[in-house]
């Protein structure tokens, strides 16, 4: 089972692909971008970024009947390995005890220019 999980309260897909994939005990979301669904602004700076990301990603998990509690693992990517440190600070207030598993890398630019962008996959 394949299903498509979308949703209004972030942002939609910028290319041929779904917000997340719900397999029945798996919820696979896309990478995150911090734009706020609202008003398609993205905000400044790295921590408000991270915020907004996440964000993103917790309406996404959301609409497929699950929360942050239900991510097993994490992928984020930052513009800047100089920004960990604030990006992790944010990341240790969304998630809590026992987190989950993560990678973060750097990469040499992201989509719309943005800072960060998070992965996230979730179980049931």
């Amino acid at each position: 089972m394949k299903k498509v999980i979308a949703t209004l309260n972030a942002p939609g897909a910028i290319g041929p692909y779904s917000q997340a994939i719900d397999t029945g005990t798996f919820v696979f979301a896309s990478g995150q971008i911090p734009i706020n669904p609202a008003d398609g602004k993205i905000p400044d700076g790295i921590k408000a970024q991270t915020q907004q990301a996440i964000a993103n990603a917790a309406a996404i998990l959301n609409e497929a009947g699950l929360s942050l509690d239900n991510v097993v693992k994490t992928t984020v990517y930052l513009h800047d390995m100089g920004d960990f440190q604030a990006m992790n600070e944010v990341y240790a207030e969304c998630f809590s005890a026992p987190f989950p598993a993560r990678s973060a890398v750097a990469v040499k630019e992201l989509p719309k220019k943005v800072l960060v962008e998070v992965e996230v996959l979730a179980v049931r």
